[in-house]
């Protein structure tokens, strides 16, 4: 799995993409100077760090991603059980829960998730 650990800024950066996609290249710098007051380099800068991920592209100055928000997170969320938990749901959802009971509605969707991706 690759290194998709993104700070603050370059988070914050993702979610002006992944809101307005595709996007030109100089939108997308006017974007970054009104939302986050960068200049023309940092956010090339920033780009072609996030497009080097593989998480963003840009082809012929449109700026689209190649993993979609849902993806990008999920992938954050399963490389965390991975490092924390050794890679065990039932020991992070443990976790997760603490000493709070699960909502009869929560249990259900539980149940139905797994009774869909069980093998």
């Amino acid at each position: 799995m690759g290194d998709y650990k993104l700070g603050e800024a370059e988070e914050r950066f993702a979610e002006i993409i992944w809101a307005n996609e595709p996007v030109s290249s100089m939108e997308l710098v006017k974007l970054c100077e009104k939302e986050m007051d960068w200049k023309k380099s940092t956010t090339y800068t920033v780009l072609k760090k996030l497009c080097q991920k593989g998480i963003f592209q840009n082809e012929n100055a449109i700026v689209s991603a190649k993993l979609s928000k849902e993806e990008f997170y999920g992938m954050q969320s399963r490389k965390y059980i991975e490092d924390v938990f050794a890679g065990s749901l039932p020991k992070f959802l443990a976790a997760f829960c603490g000493s709070r009971k699960l909502s009869l509605e929560e249990a259900e969707e539980m149940k139905k998730f797994i009774d869909e991706n069980a093998e």
